[in-house]
């Protein structure tokens, strides 16, 4: 049996809260021999995903596929155009898990082509490992007649599992109440060129003299846009906050870490400052309130969640509050073009997870698309 204990960020999502869930749609039917061939060649590296979480650890004893997949074939044709809430009211609740289990992988043919829904408990990774696991995924399936190509893949590109490599941790408390579900919500998306976005942040970077980024002002943007929605009874403090990726900035993490490699920075702001201030300054605002990222402060970041767990206020280890701030999650960056199971790459991707006041930020060769929910 292989083993491994959960970091203090993991801790978070013990409860089942955030499951990572795509629904992604190809209009050539997919191969899903070459799928099934894949997952059981990839459980032996991405044993965690295949395990089940038991007291403060995730354990690995062997593959077997009926726990983790499903195939059906419906008599009907995808609607890519289905407004967004019915598109998530239909597919939400159409994967679940048997007990304890961290990943399950939902296949529908329809007449005009093959439906993913891949759905990876949090507890086990964060949104890169989600993408990592599956462009590997894809690229076995596509080379899975190639026993050469598949084993090189594997051996290139296998991940490690030492979620506790910074620091020794042991998780020995009952995790945290599942999350109460959103409730009613509204989905909002965005589209926001990419070239009128590089103008706006080079504009905003000469009138502050300060270097910004495109994902300052994108979440600058967002807050605002939050913040001001109306009917919305926000307190005095508004809070955003931030997942940062780590894997860059710490060797020991690095990119083949499989894992949370999370810092959630939370920025608090003034509410009607939010609202008054210009997209500039509070880009600005924004860029200066972010840490500096090295082993020794985000040691010291695992520490206060472990000072956290040791007061036993497990009720604050999560990665938000909506009912104080919002949510911005950056996954424009991820590699939705190795999505590619033999076909072409995906026609169609839909984030399935929800929270209320998140947002997502994806992106294609020319756009972010923004994903609002409040």
């Amino acid at each position: 049996m292989k083993k491994t204990y959960i970091s203090p960020i993991d801790t978070m999502f013990a409860n089942g809260s955030y499951p990572i869930e795509m629904l992604i749609y190809y209009r050539q039917r997919l191969n899903t021999k070459s799928i099934r061939a894949a997952l059981r060649k990839l459980s032996a590296d991405f044993w965690p995903v295949f395990g089940e979480y038991q007291a403060g650890s995730i354990q690995f004893e062997k593959y077997a596929e009926a726990e983790h997949l499903d195939e059906a074939a419906l008599e009907q044709t995808f609607d890519v155009n289905e407004p967004a809430a019915g598109m998530y009211a239909r597919f939400r609740d159409s994967v679940t898990f048997a007990p304890n289990k961290l990943f399950f992988l939902k296949i529908l043919h329809y007449r005009n082509g093959t439906v993913l829904i891949p759905k990876l408990l949090h507890l086990v990774g964060d949104g890169y490992s989600y993408f990592y696991f599956l462009s590997l995924l894809a690229a076995v399936s596509r080379g899975s007649y190639l026993p050469l190509k598949t084993r090189l893949m594997r051996r290139l590109y296998r991940p490690h599992h030492h979620r506790t490599i910074l620091k020794a941790f042991h998780f020995q408390e009952t995790a945290a109440k599942p999350l109460p579900a959103p409730g009613e919500i509204q989905i909002e998306f965005e589209t926001m060129p990419r070239a009128a976005l590089r103008d706006q942040v080079a504009q905003a970077a000469a009138d502050l003299n300060l270097p910004l980024t495109a994902n300052d002002v994108v979440c600058a943007k967002l807050v605002q846009k939050m913040a001001a929605l109306p009917g919305k009874a926000w307190k005095a403090e508004f809070q955003l906050t931030i997942p940062i990726d780590v894997r860059r900035q710490i060797k020991a993490y690095g990119p083949r870490y499989f894992g949370n490699g999370l810092l959630l920075k939370t920025i608090t702001l003034q509410t009607r400052e939010v609202i008054e201030t210009g997209l500039a300054e509070l880009a600005g605002k924004i860029r200066a309130a972010m840490p500096t990222v090295n082993a020794g402060t985000y040691r010291q970041y695992l520490e206060d969640l472990e000072a956290l767990i040791a007061a036993r206020q497990l009720d604050q280890l999560k990665p938000f509050d909506p009912q104080t701030g919002i949510l911005v999650t950056n996954i424009s960056k991820l590699p939705l073009k190795r999505l590619d199971f033999g076909s072409g790459s995906a026609d169609f991707i839909y984030p399935l997870t929800i929270e209320k006041h998140s947002t997502a930020i994806l992106g294609d060769k020319d756009h972010y698309v923004l994903r609002l929910v409040y």
